[in-house]
C-alpha cells in the first residue's frame, strides 16, 4: 500500500507494478487518483522504453482508493504524503493501527527525522524511512533511515523488498535530512543565491556544476525536478530543527513558489519545459 498519490507516490507505484508487484495508492481525492492512474500509465510506457523495468514482467495489479482500509492486508506500507510533518504523522497514525504487527510501515521522506515521526506510530519497532530519489524507476539506489526505535526485522524486510524492486538499499542513522538532503540542499539553496545576487544565469550555474564537478545535472535542474515548493519545505525543515541559516528558503525560490512556477511539475522553474531558463 502505498498512501499519497503526488509524484513521488506515482513514481514508486509506477516502480513497483513494473516488478509485478500488486499496489494500492490510497489518496483523500478521487481526482487525484485519476490522473496519478494516468501518469502511472505514461510512466510505465516511458520506463520500459528506457529499459529501466524488467521487460519480461507483467505489470501488478493497481487499486485506487479514498479507503485506507483497503489496503490493509498489505504486506508493505509506504506513506509518500506531503513533506509536511503533521500531515505524515496522521496518515501513518491511521495506517500503522490498521495493519498486522510485524508490516513494515515506512515513510517516505526527505527531510523529516524518522524518531520525530515515530511517536505517531502504533508500533515504532515497525516503523523505518526511506529516501526514493525522483523518479524511483530511474534511480536504482535508496536512502533507507534507521530510527532508533527501528527493528532488525522491519530493515531486513524492506531491504529485501527494495532488492526485489531492483533498488539498492544504503541504510544511514537517523538526523534532520540524513545524507543526501543535509548536503544537496543547502548547495541548491546556495545556488540559488547565486542567480538572485546576478553571478550568472541558471543555465550557467549548471554547465559549471556539470563540466567542472562531473554532476549529471546542475543544482538548478535538480531543484525543478525536486518541486521548488518540495525543496522548500524541505529546506524549512532543516532549518527548524538545525538552525543552520544556509538552510533558510532563498527568497528568490520563494518569489517562484509565490507565482506558481515549481519546477517540472508547472512547466517552469528556474527553466522552461523544455527549455530556456526562466
Amino acid at each position: 500500500m502505498i498512501l499519497g498519490a503526488g509524484v513521488m507516490g506515482v513514481g514508486i507505484t509506477t516502480l513497483a507494478l513494473g516488478f509485478g508487484l500488486p499496489v494500492t495508492l490510497v489518496d483523500v481525492d478521487e481526482d487525484t487518483l485519476a490522473l496519478a492512474r494516468k501518469k502511472i500509465r505514461q510512466q510505465l510506457k516511458l520506463a520500459q522504453i528506457m529499459g529501466t523495468l524488467p521487460a519480461d514482467t507483467a505489470h501488478g495489479e493497481l487499486v485506487t482508493t479514498v479507503s485506507v482500509e483497503e489496503g490493509a492486508e498489505a504486506t508493505v506500507v509506504i506513506e509518500a504524503v506531503t513533506e509536511l510533518a503533521d500531515v505524515k504523522a496522521a496518515a501513518l497514525a491511521k495506517v500503522s493501527a490498521l495493519v498486522s504487527p510485524g508490516t513494515p510501515v515506512v515513510t517516505n521522506t526527505s527531510s523529516i527525522p524518522v524518531d520525530e515521526l515515530a511517536d505517531s506510530v502504533t508500533r515504532p519497532e515497525d516503523f523505518i524511512g526511506t529516501h526514493f530519489m525522483n523518479p524511483p524507476y530511474l534511480i536504482p539506489m535508496v536512502e533507507v533511515i534507521r530510527g532508533r526505535r527501528t527493528g532488525a526485522t522491519a530493515e531486513a524486510t524492506l531491504k529485501s523488498a527494495l532488492e526485489r524492486l531492483g533498488r539498492k538499499p544504503l541504510v544511514v542513522n537517523d538526523n534532520p535530512g540524513f545524507v543526501t538532503s543535509r548536503v544537496l540542499h543547502p548547495m541548491i539553496n546556495d545556488a540559488v543565491r547565486v542567480v538572485q545576487e546576478g553571478t550568472a544565469p541558471p543555465e550557467t550555474v549548471d554547465a559549471l556544476f556539470e563540466g567542472c564537478l562531473g554532476h549529471r545535472t546542475g543544482p538548478l535542474r535538480t531543484a525543478d525536478l525536486i518541486g521548488l515548493d518540495n525543496l522548500a519545505d524541505s529546506l524549512r525543515v532543516l532549518y527548524e530543527r538545525t538552525g543552520d541559516e544556509g538552510c533558510k528558503p532563498n527568497e528568490l525560490l520563494l518569489e517562484k513558489i509565490r507565482e506558481g512556477n515549481l519546477g517540472q511539475k508547472s512547466g517552469r522553474g528556474f527553466y522552461e519545459y523544455g527549455g530556456q531558463p526562466s
